[in-house]
């Protein structure tokens, strides 16, 4: 498994992984979790894949991707000021450019058997590490996210804990919550260490495992 990150000015170059990551959100977020989301044919796509965003991946030995988060800037439209308010209590939507927001989070469980010692999967442990590098070499400082209290479980016994804005409320099927994480060298070393990931994870996504 490796973890890259796509940016929107290469987004072109690498239509089978995009693709790829868009079948994965349709069985997670579809098929699974049977959420309320756009979907085109057995891809799930919404709104804001339009925006330019960044996303992080992880990608098997197959060229399959098995886990992915969207990355966007808080200066324009996200999930949480345009799609999710509530959750934000009585806290003004986070607007900075040294704020992005973490969206479309998800591990296909089925596809990622290394499970790590304290039960984690080594796919959600490298999908952190990648994003935390990615905000770390771009000079951010911290990220908003809506997650539910499962996910923020994971964050917590990860050592990356989210502070809330405001309790969760249920939507759907699912109790939300909406908070932010510190970009910080800390919490990548905290990630790392739980994780049993040694050193950088994130890799070119033009680069192949074997090329070297």
């Amino acid at each position: 498994m490796r973890i890259v990150s796509i940016n929107p000015a290469d987004r072109k170059d690498f239509p089978e992984l995009i693709a790829s990551m868009h079948r994965l959100r349709y069985r997670v977020f579809q098929d699974r979790l049977n959420w309320d989301v756009s979907v085109s044919g057995d891809m799930e796509i919404d709104a804001y894949d339009a925006l330019g965003p960044t996303y992080i991946l992880a990608v098997d030995a197959t060229g399959a991707v098995i886990g992915c988060a969207r990355l966007l800037p808080t200066t324009g439209p996200t999930m949480l000021a345009n799609t999710f308010p509530a959750l934000l209590g009585p806290h003004p939507a986070p607007r900075s450019e040294v704020t992005f927001e973490s969206s479309r989070f998800c591990v296909d469980t089925g596809a990622a058997k290394s499970v790590s010692a304290n039960g984690l999967r080594d796919a959600t442990f490298s999908l952190l590490a990648g994003i935390l590098e990615w905000g770390l070499s771009k000079g951010q400082e911290t990220i908003v996210t809506v997650t539910d209290v499962r996910f923020e479980r994971v964050l917590r016994r990860a050592g990356w804990p989210l502070d809330r804005f405001a309790p969760p409320m249920p939507i759907g099927d699912t109790s939300a919550l909406a908070g932010s994480l510190m970009i910080s060298q800390a919490a990548l070393m905290n990630v790392r260490e739980i994780g049993e990931i040694h050193g950088p994870v994130l890799s070119d996504p033009a680069v192949q495992p074997d090329a070297a």
